[in-house]
């Protein structure tokens, strides 16, 4: 393992001692994606937003969002259209891939550069990039509480009946 690193590492140092080392295709792609995005903006310049009316929708989303009272009705959806009441829930689903710590960690290995990393959540376990289901907070018929459900299929969750 030492030697490999070694073997690894000697080449690299090598190239950096001499001056900058080639650019991989990437990079060239960005250089050259970033100097047209440049005369583009300078041609034709950035669009006159004045108001910010979707920035202002989306944080009154992310507010009504946020309220832990916020009652919703989770519906899935059959092969003709048609739409069946799962539950009367709290909030809307969470995507079963959503994770609560960030996916990745950046682990430096000093003079070798760095590499990233998978982290696990705090339950221990790596969640997947993408996964079909959602978690819902579905109100227990005749109780005052929720209890998370899983449900596979795709669904709708509005703060309103839909007919």
């Amino acid at each position: 393992m030492n030697k490999f690193l070694i073997a690894a590492l000697v080449p690299t140092l090598a190239l950096a001692a001499c001056g900058s080392m080639p650019q991989s295709s990437d990079q060239i792609q960005n250089s050259k994606q970033e100097e047209l995005t440049k005369q583009s903006v300078q041609s034709v310049g950035v669009p006159a937003i004045k108001n910010f009316q979707e920035k202002r929708i989306l944080k009154d989303i992310l507010e009504l969002r946020d309220n832990p009272k916020f009652n919703t009705y989770t519906y899935s959806e059959d092969m003709n259209g048609r739409l069946h009441l799962r539950c009367n829930s709290i909030g809307y689903g969470i995507p079963y891939a959503t994770q609560y710590t960030n996916p990745q960690k950046i682990e430096d290995w000093s003079s070798a550069g760095y590499a990233i990393l998978p982290q696990a959540d705090p339950n221990g376990l790596f969640s997947p990039a993408s996964a079909d289901g959602t978690w819902v907070l579905c109100k227990v018929p005749g109780k005052d509480e929720v209890q998370p459900v899983f449900i596979e299929p795709r669904i709708i969750v509005s703060p309103f009946p839909l007919n």
